[in-house]
This record gives C-alpha cells, sequence and structure tokens, in this order.
C-alpha cells in the first residue's frame, strides 16, 4: 500500500531541488507493488550504489522477482542516493523510502544488501542512515528490520560485520527466502534480538552471524574468527543451487526509468567457470558449474523481449563461450531475434580456439567492439596465473573480427601479478600494438584498439591471498612506463592507484576496518567507486585513527598456514585446494615481488 503522504512531500520538498528526479519516483513498468496486509513478510533489496548501476544488475532482479513470485512477501527496492538527494533528504528530515511504495527503510522486516564491490562500504552505511535504522548491528532491537548482507563481498564479512547483522553466503535464490522465514520464526519466538539471530545461525549452514563469534589475534597481527556460541558452525558453507534450470529467469524485468548502465535483457546462460586462473576469485565461489538449456534460454528471451521492449539481449556468465551447447545457442537465438532487430551481445569470451570462429556467430547490427581479458601478455605469464591462453589464439579472432566489421577492440590486463617482469608490461603494448595494425590492414583505416589496465588486489578465496599487493610506488612507476611507451595507435587506461589499494584494504581486511569506514563515512565518504566523489584522503585518514596497520594488511606476504580473517566462511573446493594452488604458482626461476622500475626502463631505456 502506497505512503501517499511520503510521496507527496518527496515529490513537493525535494525532487524539484535534485538532478534525475527520474531515479526516485518509481513506478517502473514490471516492479510489483503489493498490499502490505496481503502478505506476511516484506523485503527491500538495497544495492548500495545508484539507481543507474543498481538496476543493471541481474542479480538483483534475479532475487527481485524470486521473492515477489512468493504470495507470502513483497519484495522492494533501494538505492544508494546521489549527494544531492541526500542532502534534500536530510534537510527535509524525510527517510529513504522504497520505491514500490515509498515505505521507510525502518518498517521493513528484512533489508537486504548485496555487496558486489568494496568501495560501496560507505553507501551501505548512507541507506542504513537515511532509512532510520540503527547503524550497528549492536544497537538493533526486536523490532528492527533483519540486516542481511550477500554477495561477491560476503566472503569476508569482517569488515562489516559491525553494522550487518547476517551474512548470507553463496547463492542467494533459496537461501534469502529461508533466511526470510527463518526470521520471522525466530523473531515470534524470541524475548531478545540475540536469540532469534542466534536461532538462525544454527538452523542455516549457510549464514554468519557476526554476533554469534569472537576474534582473536593470531600470528601476524590478523584477527581470526571463532564460534563464542555452542552450535553455530565453525566453518560456514555455502549455500548452492543444484539444478540452476530449476531456477526462473526474470522474463518481466522492472525497466529503468532513466538511462541506466546496462539496458538490455540480460540471461544466466550457466553459473561457475571452468577455468581455474589463480588471480580471480569468482571461479573459486561460483563452483560447480551449471547450465541452463538452450530452449529454455530462447524461451525465456523471447518473454522477456515482449514484456520489455528492449533492443539488446546479454547472454551472462563468467565465460559465455565456454557454455557447452553456446554455437546451437547462438543460433537459435540470431534466427529468433536477428528479424526484430534486436542485438545478441557475449560480453565474456574465451580466448581459445572457438574465437576464431566466433565472431562469424556475433553481427554488428547494433555493436561494432569486442571485448576480451587476456590479463597478462605473455603465454608464460598466463599458464602461470593459471590462464592457459594463446596470443596466437586471440589474434587471429581480431582478424576474423575485423573481416566480420569489428572496428573496436577492448583489452583488459592486470599488472601487479605475482614475478612480473619488465616484458610482461612490454607486451601488454606490443599486442596491443600488433592488433592495431592487424585492424588498419583489414579495414584499411585505423581502429580503436584500448588497453584497460587493472592493479591485481589478491583477494580473499583466491590461491594468490597470501602474496602481498604491490605497493603504490610501483603501480605508478607500471602505469607511467605504460603510457611513456605507447603510441597514438592504442590508447592505454589505467585503473587509479588509491582506489585499488583501499579496495585491497577493504577486501582482506578484519573487524578493525569497520571502525574505520564508519570514520570515514561519517568525514563525508561517499560513492568511492565514482571518480568524481572519490575522497581516498578521508580513508587515509580514517583507516589511522582507527589503527589499521594498512602496509602489513596489504604488502606483507603470507604462509599458507597463517590463519586469515576470512578462514571461517568456506568454499566448496576447500582451503587445502588454494594451498596447493598457491604452492603451484610458485615458480622460484621468478622474482616473487615486483620492483618498481627504474628512471631509464620507464623512458623505454
Amino acid at each position: 500500500m502506497l505512503n501517499q503522504a511520503l510521496k507527496n512531500r518527496i515529490a513537493a520538498e525535494v525532487l524539484p531541488r535534485v538532478q534525475t528526479p527520474g531515479q526516485y519516483i518509481g513506478g517502473e513498468l514490471n516492479a510489483v507493488i503489493k498490499d502490505r496486509h496481503q502478505v506476511r513478510g516484506r523485503i527491500c533489496l538495497a544495492f548500495p550504489d545508484t539507481y543507474t548501476i543498481g538496476m543493471s544488475h541481474h542479480g538483483l532482479q534475479v532475487l527481485y522477482h524470486a521473492m515477489n513470485r512468493r504470495a507470502d512477501w513483497a519484495c522492494e527496492r533501494v538505492f544508494a542516493p546521489l549527494p544531492d538527494f541526500e542532502a534534500e533528504l536530510r534537510r527535509a528530515k524525510l527517510p529513504l523510502y522504497s520505491l514500490e511504495t515509498f515505505t521507510p527503510l525502518s518498517e521493513f522486516d528484512v533489508v537486504g544488501f548485496t555487496l558486489q564491490h568494496e568501495l560501496s562500504y560507505a553507501n551501505v552505511l548512507t541507506i542504513l542512515d537515511l532509512g532510520a535504522i540503527p547503524l550497528r548491528a549492536a544497537d538493533r532491537d526486536l523490532g528492527d528490520p533483519l540486516v542481511i548482507a550477500g554477495g561477491p563481498c560476503a566472503q569476508n564479512p569482517e569488515p562489516l560485520s559491525p553494522f550487518i547483522d547476517l551474512f548470507v553466503i553463496g547463492d542467494g535464490e533459496e537461501a534469502l527466502p529461508a533466511v526470510c522465514d527463518g526470521w520471522l520464526e525466530a523473531r515470534r519466538a524470541s524475548a531478545r534480538r540475540s536469540d532469534a539471530l542466534a536461532q538462525l545461525a544454527r538452523q542455516l549452514p549457510f549464514v554468519y552471524v557476526p554476533s554469534c563469534y569472537e576474534v582473536e589475534e593470531v600470528a601476524g597481527g590478523t584477527l581470526a574468527v571463532r564460534p563464542q556460541m555452542a552450535g553455530v558452525p565453525e566453518l560456514v558453507k555455502p549455500a548452492v543451487v543444484a539444478d540452476l534450470e530449476s531456477i526462473p529467469l526474470p522474463t518481466a524485468p522492472v525497466v529503468p526509468n532513466v538511462a541506466s548502465v546496462q539496458d538490455r535483457i540480460a540471461l544466466e546462460v550457466m553459473r561457475g567457470c571452468p577455468w581455474r586462473c589463480r588471480f580471480c576469485q569468482s571461479t573459486t565461489i561460483k563452483r560447480p558449474l551449471r547450465f541452463r538449456r538452450v530452449e529454455t534460454l530462447v524461451q525465456a528471451a523471447l518473454e522477456a523481449y515482449r514484456n520489455t521492449g528492449y533492443e539488446e539481449i546479454s547472454l551472462l556468465s563468467l565465460s559465455t563461450s565456454d557454455y557447452p551447447y553456446f554455437d546451437e545457442l547462438m543460433r537459435r537465438m540470431q534466427e529468433t531475434f536477428r528479424p526484430l532487430h534486436v542485438a545478441i551481445s557475449v560480453p565474456s569470451l574465451r580466448i581459445n580456439e572457438q574465437l576464431r570462429t566466433l565472431t562469424e556467430l556475433l553481427n554488428t547490427d547494433r555493436h561494432s567492439g569486442l571485448t576480451l581479458a587476456p590479463e597478462a601478455a605473455r603465454d608464460d605469464t598466463r599458464r602461470r596465473i593459471g590462464k592457459p591462453i594463446k596470443n596466437a589464439d586471440l589474434v587471429e579472432g581480431c582478424r576474423k573480427a575485423f573481416a566480420q566489421g569489428f572496428h573496436r577492440v577492448k583489452l583488459y590486463f592486470l599488472c601487479g601479478l605475482p614475478g612480473e617482469r619488465a616484458e610482461d608490461l612490454d607486451g601488454i603494448l606490443d599486442l596491443a600494438e600488433d592488433i592495431a595494425r592487424l585492424g588498419k590492414q583489414i579495414r584499411g583505416r585505423p581502429v580503436t584498439v584500448v588497453a584497460n589496465v587493472s592493479n591485481l588486489v589478491p583477494k580473499p578465496h583466491t590461491p594468490y591471498q597470501w602474496y602481498a599487493m604491490q605497493s603504490r610506488e610501483y603501480f605508478r612507476s607500471v602505469h607511467r612506463y605504460l603510457r611513456r611507451r605507447t603510441s597514438p595507435r592504442v590508447e592505454v587506461k589505467c585503473h587509479d592507484v588509491e582506489m585499488s589499494l583501499l579496495e585491497g584494504v577493504l577486501s582482506r581486511g578484519d573487524r578493525r576496518v569497520g571502525e574505520a569506514i564508519e570514520r570515514a563515512w561519517r568525514a563525508g565518504a561517499r560513492l568511492d567507486s565514482w571518480t568524481e566523489h572519490a575522497r581516498p584522503d578521508l580513508w587515509w585518514e580514517a583507516l589511522a585513527q582507527a589503527g589499521v596497520d594498512v602496509d602489513a594488511l596489504l604488502h606483507r606476504p603470507l604462509l599458507p598456514e597463517t590463519r586469515l580473517p576470512w578462514d571461517h566462511i568456506g568454499i566448496r573446493q576447500g582451503r587445502g585446494y588454494l594451498e596447493q594452488e598457491f604452492r603451484r604458482s610458485t615458480d622460484a626461476s621468478l622474482e616473487p615481488r615486483g620492483r618498481v622500475l627504474s628512471s631509464s626502463e620507464e623512458r623505454g631505456g
């Protein structure tokens, strides 16, 4: 039931004063609105970034429709406000609300965050505070909403643990309804909030309730986690959807009111990745490999097209071209949607022999760019990092793409990999140059080749979690080196060093980082993944005030036997698998740490 009074005040007092008010008004096509008196419980899914980012996230649409398919639950949405909207809400003393019914967040039974990127952590606090929910979990009582969080960043829940009641580990389609139902039952049967949370921690093996655990300082100075009460698991096991085909795709996704980052239909063709890249967290936390049927995908795409009118369909997975029925799927999709003038895009292409013929299955009706992620530029380096692809396949795939009419190629690389050498950096430029020359040769005019270079963050639950992250000076020297050596034929884009270091702190930290998150937020940190809003100085000061040893957290290599802040969160392969892959990644013939380039090397000397 719509809170008309709040909506009227927002429309009169707030929206005329902010940019792009359409993102705050709700009423979108396919939004689901239910009468609060006709349901047993209500959940608000909170995406801790702006509307234009969150509405592009497929997982949010999946969970939204998974909950709203149930007659006894209402699921609504909220997004992080831009600074002008936040300021106007505070000026008018109005709460942050759900888009469906303008219900203040404090009135929901459950508020659930999806944590896709560590630089969104300050936004979590903004949403809680504006929603009139006590910031810290310890300050909430039984009548306050259950604040939960899931997603890839929940693989190390410790930095946000002071603010989140419960983390959901693993797949959410079946786990989220179980948590929501369990909360209503536990709250009804309990006199205290702590008792209700403990009941969930004991009943659901895939949830982590921080208040049921304590921390202890271990060798290396980190805080490890262990249960502080009987019956809660020492190791939280991830929830896994065993049969992906049994989970309905969202065929009536909510269509945003304003232009979003990804305005298209998204279909998850498979979950998991068949490869074992040692730097990649997704390849470990998304296992096992599961597929959908071709017919299921085609019919879901057709239904979604009829329900939205979108003119593009994106086939999603960690490595879509590794879908075992990929050729059949692409042919069926083209047969069905080319007459409707609907484009098919594949954002994650595997660089292998298949790439040599893959571009023939794609079309350039609306898009003429190819995005590939070689990660490293030399075959031997890729073997060491666990990504066994070959430059010959990449170059030949680009040759076929140019011949098919593509004229833009975007390449994603990492710098700061263990054992990185100067020839690895040279290889990035050489490979991009080769592709640029090839494109001009085939097309008769220059093509666009962009080399995007990210800074490696050794993430939890990867074989690289024991490696040290490279220093600020090292990354800066690499970026200078690449920019000075590149030619006008290639554009080099390097990820911001300060943001990468902050991402490292937030992804690898223990509970002490939580205090720094709150300090940075109170000092004004907002929307840190946005260049125009990022204030890394606030974070470094907050971390220092909170007593967090950033150098030890980021730049000190660890032994495999070291207890880590996230060891109580399990993965299907187990910690032993990570240790084995870590040892396999070690090559005594290579320097395990990169070095800052000399001045002559930076100049290309």
